[in-house]
């Protein structure tokens, strides 16, 4: 069996593969325009491969297995490593395949990391299912598309406005899922390909019998064309519970209402789902935290154990997707300065009638994405809508639908002409019925004062006080927390929160803000990036750099003093005020930066907590919700001060015990407030951020990582992010398309997750109290 030793693949490509560069196979089988080189007769493994956390060797028929040490490792991977580069510019339309199988007992979710000569990277993944060989390519260059503009564009660089494409070729192979990076790298001179398996809950085995380069086959120019059914489906694709006509749709609703049922289980559960056979500890008639034996545990208002199950984004904020058209700006009421609500937390937000006469056509490929929209006079008219400003994508602005919207009138409206209420009886019904314990952040306040499910409220701090930056801001500028005006709006923001909840006992808490960026943990400079470049900025405008110089002069004294710890020659503290470049090779600095990042954090919570404190004094600060890859330990540990509940959005394959041991010392309740795994056999193009290999694996991925959750001592619950799936075509803020949803667009639940999440429900409470 052919494969890697790519030492050798310059030659290889000079003596045979450019002959062949062109040829446009419409296989993609076995056309490979090169396969690198052949494993030397003894079977060692090339010099080239490089091992972490893994094992490897030739098998007897000349594969590579790989043995990812993954279980005790939050990185493992082979990496192929040239110090001179591979040179693969002579190859224009071309795909790097791989031919892998899965011998282990887990589904395998593989990245795909490509590095060239400068430094630039492009990561991909994909779920390898346990079972024989399959191929799986990433598309390197090639594939020219003709754009409206008449400008040609590569689709590798093509902004659809989906975080995923579908294919642009048709097979049987699978292709990687584009996740970050830069797609379009050097290929003159490639260093580096590695195979890696990221904080995993177990030890993971592949076999890799062939990698190789192959040209793409005939590219399919109408691979966004008509790919969007009447319901909001996948089209051209045929899978397990697709909805064809209404009637399939209402079969499906009846079948599914009489199996739901109206309350949790009386004889196991409390009103408010917790642990009725548990040591109930005093009621306060509030939720509140408690360590009960070596675990710290919610209590709710009745005084029993309390596990937080459940799932974020009930509401229809998050539904809609770009159409492709747009209206004349001057007839579309703007956004007010006193706004509370983020433009992809409104709801859908349709036109008004002046408008509507002026719309117009604004990306030509958004547009033809879709078989059927109505017009907006029909009744379905009712469920488009506008988004005044996008995260990301081909439109900063523009109309939307949500076929989510539409498809729940069209299943409940003959039941009930207000189709709403019918759907939030249903969901608090399944809520029921499941078994989850709560609802999770961005619940559509309609639910608060639903008193069957206990929920989690939410709020965002936003306005016009001045911001600061980590020089990585992904979702936006970070406030500036020394601004008096910061904290006015937090009061602000907190008192409407307040008057939603009225002060049920049913909310078991609030989260405020979401995955703020205060850091990562790429490097010092990315650590320290609110330091660093707050520094330079003046003080006399900037609160927070006023706070810095004040922190610095209160250590040191004189400046003389800092100049000799940091080795700088600034001139007074008014001129470090004014503005400095900080240095992070120097300790004396790195160690005040994180001063400076503690600082702005602590400033930050105990401003929001004191809000929470006035205007909520009954309910639970829940926290920020941390992103996994944005948690640094001194913001961590001032969050602690001032929460009642640390939240972590953690979207790993479950909560490894290395990464998450420093909550022993901080002694802390926490919660995952967002993880999800989805598949690619559900008609949508991603399957989100950690992925399954099948909707049967998504179900056996749950109950891994909630194992992980319930068996560790800090975490008191997680919520899954999200209830439904994400629009085939890409929520209107920022393309995310991913099949991560309980229920997909026709609101018809995924059976294997579901059954999963319920039987997890079910056993929760044992299992964690060791019972």
């Amino acid at each position: 069996m052919r494969i890697i030793t790519l030492a050798a693949l310059s030659t290889v490509m000079l003596l045979s593969g450019c002959s062949n560069k062109q040829n446009q196979s419409t296989n993609t089988d076995s056309s490979y325009l090169t396969q690198l080189v052949d494993i030397q007769s003894d079977k060692t493994l090339p010099k080239e491969v490089k091992l972490n956390a893994a094992d490897a060797y030739v098998s007897d028929d000349g594969a590579i297995v790989v043995n990812f040490h993954s279980g005790k490792h939050s990185y493992s991977s082979i990496v192929f490593e040239s110090e001179q580069g591979w040179d693969w510019s002579d190859f224009k339309d071309f795909n790097l395949a791989f031919d892998i199988a899965n011998s282990g007992q887990h589904s395998t979710q593989i990245y795909l990391d490509i590095t060239d000569g400068n430094g630039d990277n492009y990561t991909r993944s994909v779920s390898i299912p346990i079972g024989p060989t399959k191929t799986y390519y990433a598309k390197m260059a090639g594939h020219d598309l003709a754009t409206p503009d008449g400008d040609e564009k590569v689709e590798l660089n093509f902004t659809s406005g989906l975080r995923s494409n579908p294919d642009t070729w048709a097979s049987n192979e699978t292709q990687f899922i584009s996740l970050w990076g830069k797609k379009n790298l050097d290929t003159s001179k490639i260093k580096r390909i590695s195979l890696s398996v990221q904080s995993a809950l177990f030890d993971k085995t592949i076999t890799i019998s062939n990698i190789g380069l192959r040209t793409n086959p005939k590219f399919d120019e109408q691979f966004l064309t008509g790919i969007v059914d009447q319901f909001g489906q996948n089209a051209k694709v045929e899978f397990a519970g697709k909805i064809h006509d209404i009637d399939e749709l209402k079969a499906a609703r009846d079948q599914e209402m009489s199996e739901l049922r109206n309350n949790y289980d009386p004889a196991t559960r409390s009103k408010f789902g917790g642990w009725k056979n548990g040591p109930r500890q005093a009621a306060t008639g509030y939720f509140r935290t408690q360590k009960i034996g070596d675990k710290w545990s919610l209590v709710d208002p009745e005084g029993y154990p309390y596990f937080a199950t459940g799932l974020d984004i009930i509401r229809l904020s998050n539904t809609s997707t770009m159409t492709g058209y747009d209206f004349d700006q001057s007839k579309i009421v703007q956004r007010k300065a006193g706004d509370l609500t983020p433009e992809d937390s409104q709801k859908l937000n349709r036109v008004g009638a002046e408008a509507i006469p002026t719309r117009k056509v604004a990306s030509d490929v958004r547009k033809q994405m879709f078989n059927w929209l109505p017009s907006y006079d029909e009744p379905l008219g009712k469920h488009y809508g506008y988004r005044r400003s996008a995260h990301s994508g081909p439109l900063k602005h523009g109309e939307t639908f949500s076929f989510y919207s539409a498809n729940l009138e069209r299943k409940y409206s003959d039941i009930n002409p207000d189709f709403m209420q019918v759907w939030q009886d249903v969901t608090i019904r399944r809520m029921q019925t499941w078994g989850f314990t709560s609802f999770g952040n961005w619940t559509d306040p309609m639910f608060y004062q639903n008193n069957r499910v206990p929920y989690f409220a939410n709020g965002w701090i936003i306005g016009n006080y001045k911001t600061v930056s980590s020089g990585n801001d992904f979702w936006a500028p970070l406030p500036d927390v020394f601004d008096p005006l910061f904290e006015e709006r937090a009061n602000i923001t907190l008192a409407k929160v307040a008057e939603e909840v009225r002060n049920n006992p049913w909310c078991v808490g609030v989260f405020i803000d979401n995955e703020m960026s205060l850091g990562r943990p790429d490097s010092l400079a990315s650590q320290y990036g609110i330091a660093l470049h707050t520094l330079q900025r003046d003080g006399n405008d900037v609160p927070t750099k006023a706070e810095f110089t004040r922190l610095m002069k209160q250590k040191y004294g004189t400046i003389e003093k800092l100049n000799t710890s940091w080795g700088t020659d600034v001139a007074s503290w008014k001129s470090f005020n004014k503005g400095i470049k900080g240095d992070i090779t120097i300790p004396n600095q790195v160690a005040d930066f994180s001063i400076m990042l503690h600082a702005y954090a602590n400033q930050y919570f105990s401003v929001v907590s004191k809000a929470k404190d006035k205007h909520m004094p009954n309910h639970l600060y829940m926290g920020a919700r941390f992103p996994d890859w944005g948690m640094p330990k001194e913001a961590v540990m001032a969050s602690a001060k001032h929460v009642d509940v640390i939240s972590f959005n953690v979207y790993k394959e479950g909560l490894t015990k290395s990464k998450w041991k420093f909550l022993e010392k901080l002694d802390m309740p926490a919660i995952v407030g967002e993880w999800h795994n989805g598949a690619s056999d559900s008609g949508l193009f991603h399957p989100g951020l950690i992925h399954a290999s099948s909707q049967e694996d998504r179900g056996v991925m749950y109950k891994d990582y909630m194992h992980s959750v319930i068996d560790h001592p800090n975490f008191i619950g997680a919520h899954w992010f999200q209830y439904m799936d994400s629009p085939i075509t890409g929520r209107a803020y920022d393309g995310e398309n991913y099949n991560v949803g309980f229920i997909n667009v026709a609101d018809t639940p995924y059976k294997p997750i579901v059954k999963a999440a319920t039987e997890i429900n079910e056993i929760m409470y044992e299992r964690r109290f060791n019972q």
